[in-house]
Parts: structure tokens; C-alpha cells; sequence
């Protein structure tokens, strides 16, 4: 396999790779937080790194940045909210700034051309803001550059949801910590979930609104916004090559 990572380069080799502006950069951004009893604190991280690197190695012109692990607040109807021990977020200006400052450090080594690739809901709208931001300065030195932005699970298709769940698909926003993402945890770290742990919820409801601040007893006990107990390495493989197939497609 070839080294698509950029902290396993050393500084000259990186040089080559890049000064002429010939890679696109994969930057993966993921967050800190709970996804129930069964399972680590970084799925986030983990998923969207391992799609990137992949997607990365289908290519010949491609890198993977380190992955910014810290995101946006989790928020209850998403995630199951900010209040969980382990859930470790930063503001939304406080990402916005990090990635654009990332995203810069890149350009000025000559990369005109990015993926971000998002393993957190929340964050979709910061990263936005980042790349627009990026796009608008480097205009402004006279750079062509672009930014391309997405969430993994926008490339799982409804065939593929249909076969993970054969009795009906309760929806995306009930799917933290659920089925979906423990499936692709079994599949790429077994060692990291433990189903003896996994605790069956009903999928959640909410009212139609917000409130700050937010109220624990909208999310079971467990974190989680639906049942994970269902959860197979298979499931997670179907779900994996589709979205590595898919983003190298679109890509390329």
C-alpha cells in the first residue's frame, strides 16, 4: 500500500508531492463524543479517516491530512447533547477558524485543491464557512483554489439502507450511536465496541424546537438516539464500500 498520509512523510518527500499544487489534500474532521456504552468516544474520527485514506489510495494524486478531532457542540437531537462525560466540543467560530487556519498552512505549501471529509453532523455548516472563507482570501493573492465538502453517509443509498435494515429505516436522525455507525465500528474496530454493552432504545422523538438549555431527559440513559443491538461487520462492510466507492468516484 503507498503512503497516503502526510505525517508519515518526511519534510522533502512532502515537498516533491506537493510544492506544484499536483495533490488534492484529504482533510478528515470528526469530534469527541459519546456514542453510547458500547462504544469509544471517536468514531467520528476514526470512520471519516478511514474512508480518506481508501479513497486516497485509489488515487495517484492524493494525501490525507491528520484528522482535526475536535468538532462542533453536539446538540440533542443529533448527537444526544453536550452534557455526556467524554463529549469534548469546541465552538463553532473556535472550528470555523482551526480548519480555515489548516486549510491556509496547506495553500502556502503550494496545495491548491481539498476534500474535507466530515464524520459529524454539526460540523457541516462551520466547514462552510471555512472553506468559503479560504476560497475568498486566496482570490484575493490571485490562487485558484478549491474546496470540496462532504459527509460520508451522503453516499450510502437506499438500496444499501434497505439491506442494513430489513425491517424499515427509522430515519438519519435517529441514527447516532445506532446500527449504522456501530456496524461500520465492528467492521474497522471491533476492539473498540463492546455489543455485550449495547443497550436497546426505542428510536428517539422530539418535539419540533430547541431549547437551550438543553434538556437531558429528550436522550435515553444510554446516549444513543436508537438501538444498536442489530449492529454486524457486515453491515459496516456494505456500508464502507459503498462510500469509499462512491467518494472515488465523484472524485475523480
Amino acid at each position: 500500500m503507498k503512503n497516503v498520509k502526510i505525517e508519515n512523510l518526511d519534510w522533502v518527500s512532502y515537498k516533491e508531492k506537493t510544492e506544484k499544487g499536483q495533490c488534492r489534500i484529504i482533510l478528515p474532521i470528526g469530534a469527541i463524543e459519546q456514542h453510547g456504552p458500547h462504544m469509544s468516544l471517536n468514531p467520528d474520527v476514526l470512520i471519516p479517516s478511514h474512508i480518506a485514506e481508501q479513497v486516497a489510495q485509489k488515487s495517484d494524486n492524493m494525501l490525507v491530512a491528520p484528522a482535526i478531532s475536535y468538532g462542533y457542540k453536539s446538540q440533542v437531537k443529533s448527537g444526544g447533547g453536550n452534557f455526556f462525560p467524554g463529549t469534548t466540543c469546541v465552538s463553532g467560530s473556535s472550528l470555523e477558524q482551526y480548519v480555515y487556519d489548516v486549510l491556509l498552512a496547506y495553500v502556502n505549501h503550494g496545495n491548491r485543491e481539498f476534500v474535507l471529509i466530515n464524520g459529524h453532523f454539526e460540523n457541516s455548516m462551520f466547514l462552510c464557512e471555512a472553506a468559503d472563507k479560504l476560497v475568498k482570501h486566496c482570490e484575493l493573492r490571485n490562487l485558484e483554489v478549491k474546496v470540496y465538502l462532504l459527509s460520508y453517509w451522503d453516499f450510502i443509498s437506499e438500496n444499501t439502507i434497505a439491506k442494513v435494515f430489513p425491517d424499515g429505516f427509522t430515519g438519519w436522525a435517529v441514527e447516532h450511536g445506532g446500527i449504522l455507525e456501530t456496524s461500520i465500528m465492528l467492521e474497522l474496530h471491533p476492539e473498540l465496541v463492546d455489543m455485550d454493552k449495547a443497550v436497546h432504545v426505542e428510536p428517539a422523538t422530539f418535539p419540533p424546537f430547541d431549547v437551550f438549555p438543553s434538556d437531558p431527559s429528550w436522550v435515553a440513559e444510554s446516549g444513543t438516539l436508537s438501538s444498536p443491538v442489530d449492529a454486524t461487520a457486515e453491515k459496516g462492510r456494505w456500508i464502507l464500500d459503498e462510500c469509499i466507492e462512491g467518494i472515488s468516484r465523484q472524485l475523480t
